[in-house]
């Protein structure tokens, strides 16, 4: 059971006017009248938590769950759609999609000729997926294939002069972009942020079956 799911019909509501934690309703949205919102050390500085108002409904209903996970896994959904939409600006100004830079900023910062497979694992993606993407950024002029010469069998991959000069137009801009929208998050509260994220990716990482791009 997830957090993004909504109320069953007849709690007042139909399912399709229940809040969703992932990015389903407006990030500045205010909550409906009765709402409970965390106070105190765990409270969102702006007062408002479309996550908050998801778990009261589903405790409303299910009184003896625990909604402890919602409260985390909701709350990290919610953000990444939020995020997404926000920390992309640069790149969809630049004409390029987050996967499709990610394959360019591999092959600026490894400094090295990659095959599909390594980038495939430098961007935690399948092989279908970056082959089609190669396959565009290849149209546009950013990345080139050839062949090696010790094994025909096998394609390496670089940047063309283009790509280089697109990642490094694009990259100060992203990360200005990414600094404002952590701005409300204080020194102390990302230095706290880091390892808590940093372990449960790397558990999440380190399951067998975990799913590519």
């Amino acid at each position: 059971m997830r957090a993004t799911e909504g109320l069953p019909a007849g709690e007042g509501r139909s399912a399709g006017e229940v809040r969703r934690a992932d990015g389903g309703a407006p990030a500045d949205e205010a909550l409906p009248a009765g709402a409970e919102v965390p106070t105190g050390e765990g409270a969102p500085a702006s007062g408002r938590d479309t996550v908050a108002e998801v778990v009261r409904q589903w405790r409303a209903v299910y009184p003896g769950l625990d909604t402890g996970p919602m409260e985390i896994i909701g709350r990290i959904n919610r953000c990444a759609a939020l995020l997404q939409q926000a920390e992309d600006a640069p790149l969809g100004r630049a004409g390029l999609t987050r996967p499709e830079f990610d394959l360019l900023g591999a092959l600026r910062r490894t400094g090295r000729e990659l095959t599909p497979g390594e980038l495939a694992r430098e961007t935690f993606s399948s092989g279908a997926a970056v082959t089609k993407r190669l396959k565009q950024l290849g149209a546009r002029g950013l990345v080139e294939r050839r062949g090696d010469p010790r094994d025909r069998r096998v394609a390496r991959v670089r940047l063309t002069g283009a790509g280089r000069d697109t990642v490094d137009g694009v990259l100060p801009a992203q990360l200005a972009h990414e600094s404002a929208v952590l701005s409300g998050l204080g020194g102390a509260a990302r230095g706290e942020l880091v390892p808590l994220l940093a372990e449960l990716l790397g558990r999440l990482e380190g399951r067998p079956g975990t799913p590519r791009a």
